[in-house]
């Protein structure tokens, strides 16, 4: 009943008002009428920094921990919340120097992926969590995995949705990246400020679309206001630097993959030009038993597949996460 009442929630988003009250009220038994899930929007003080995370679901269930890209953050799970909420546990933070946490000068705090898991995993033991399931997504992917390999045990559950842990994955748009990881030099930085454009953002909510009029343009509007914070374009250009510091820890992670085996669901955007499908079908090798559903869609596929990823998602999570 769960997984029908999603799924109708999910489909009469683009329905009339008239035709979505008819579909709903065919199905609609009395527990169907409960109040939705509230989120409650909480900052932490975490190392002396302000983290902003979303939280929701009943205290006691098991966590979803919700762990974003790049350029955005807890703001892409605002929707997929909600849907999860009803049995489970979620916290999904931003980073700093990404949506509502704190951005530090770069002279006080290092804008690394060591730092970010760190700062995570803090404030994991702030609220008392000592296992969740992660989704992992693009940038949150390394700082997940790197909580895997700092505490393994915790790990009660992997979803994948474009994020990288092996080489293949790693296709012609890393290419100028790889150039400023090689010299580090100021040209091979600067050669990367269109990276954090508005042109930039748009492309990667709309490129590999199915249909891009599902995708709201107030993502990119978000996103890129918080792009365009003074210092902020700095921030970003050190991440993008000192992503190279997660290759080498490729085979680390795909050793925890081989020996843990937590429970995989990898829902990958088949037309994503910055983790194309490459990425996804390697993680078979390490995770045989992976759930694998390459969808028709692009980097942020949230955005565009929610109806066809959160029946997923909550499947996997009833099947291999929720008490018995």
């Amino acid at each position: 009943m769960r997984s029908l009442i999603i799924c109708l929630m999910l489909a009469t988003a683009s329905m009339t008002p008239a035709t979505a009250v008819s579909a709903l009220a065919a199905q609609a038994t009395p527990e169907d009428h409960k109040a939705p899930v509230p989120i409650h929007y909480r900052t932490a003080k975490i190392e002396g920094l302000d983290i902003f995370y979303r939280e929701a679901g009943p205290a006691e269930a098991p966590v979803v921990l919700l762990l974003h890209g790049f350029p955005t953050s807890s703001h892409m799970f605002r929707n997929l919340i909600p849907l999860l909420a009803d049995r489970y546990h979620v916290i999904a933070p931003d980073y700093p120097g990404y949506g509502q946490s704190a951005s530090p000068d770069r002279s006080n705090f290092a804008y690394t992926f060591g730092g970010v898991a760190n700062i995570v995993d803090k404030l994991l033991d702030h609220l008392a969590v000592k296992s969740y399931a992660m989704y992992v997504m693009d940038y949150g992917a390394p700082v997940g995995y790197r909580l895997a390999l700092k505490h393994p045990e915790r790990v009660s559950g992997l979803i994948i949705q474009n994020g990288n842990a092996y080489e293949e994955g790693l296709k012609e748009f890393w290419d100028p990246i790889k150039t400023y990881w090689s010299d580090g030099s100021d040209k091979s930085r600067e050669a990367l400020s269109g990276l954090v454009t508005l042109e930039t953002t748009k492309f990667q909510y709309t490129d590999g679309m199915e249909d891009v009029s599902r995708i709201s343009p107030d993502n990119w509007v978000h996103d890129q206001a918080l792009l365009d914070r003074p210092g902020n374009k700095d921030i970003q250009l050190d991440m993008l630097y000192d992503y190279r510091t997660n290759v080498p820890l490729y085979p680390e992670f795909q050793r925890f993959f081989r020996e843990r085996k937590p429970p995989t669901l990898i829902v990958w955007g088949k037309n994503d030009f910055i983790f194309p499908e490459a990425g996804a079908h390697p993680y078979l090798k390490d995770l045989p038993n992976a759930e694998i559903h390459i969808l028709n869609s692009g980097h942020f596929l949230l955005e565009e597949k929610l109806d066809v990823a959160a029946p997923l998602i909550n499947d996997f999570l009833d099947r291999n996460v929720a008490k018995k």
